[in-house]
């Protein structure tokens, strides 16, 4: 089990309970062989980003989420959309690494769970081009009508986005431990 590489999974949702923390989880699951996971929960807990304090002198938080991403060896980014975006918090906290070079080239895989999710998704996969992170279309997964196809308990209900998750699963894991 030593062998198995440092995933940071960054949760987007504020609330506990989410679709997003619960798909995070079922990942966990699938990867465990693998991935030794850490789960990123708290983006409301960091302060509104400020560009005079992104370099000289950032807030303890800021630097322990960008230590955080920057040792881990994949990160995966697991949130909803909110209001045809992605959610404030997750965008804050890529603001505050945009100064550094934390995402540059780091392997990302990118859930967006949400009713539909189509335009977050996109948002999404726009900024993380724009870090420099590593992805492709297969580390990118785009689960519409969530609510409908995870259970309270986070097991996927449906057939196809069980697949489809599996697949993202699978080109992740290339990804980040390329044979």
């Amino acid at each position: 089990m030593e062998n198995r590489k440092h995933i940071l999974v960054i949760i987007g949702s504020a609330s506990a309970g989410s679709s997003s923390e619960k798909l995070a989880l079922n990942f966990a699951r699938q990867t465990e062989a693998a991935f030794a996971i850490t789960v990123y929960n708290v983006l409301k807990t960091l302060p509104h980003f400020d560009p005079e304090l992104a370099v000289a002198n950032p807030p303890e938080a800021v630097v322990a989420l960008r230590r955080e991403i920057e040792q881990a060896d994949g990160v995966l980014i697991c949130t909803p959309e909110y209001i045809f975006s992605i959610p404030s918090g997750l965008k804050n906290a890529i603001e505050w690494c945009v100064a550094t070079t934390v995402f540059s080239e780091k392997p990302v895989g990118l859930v967006t769970a949400s009713a539909s999710g189509v335009k977050g998704h996109e948002e999404l996969k726009m900024i993380m081009r724009t870090v420099g992170a590593l992805f492709t279309e297969s580390t990118t997964l785009l689960i519409q009508g969530v609510k409908g196809k995870v259970s309270g308990e986070g097991q996927i209900t449906d057939a196809a986005t069980g697949t489809a998750f599996e697949q993202f699963t699978g080109a992740f894991k290339e990804l980040v431990t390329p044979q």
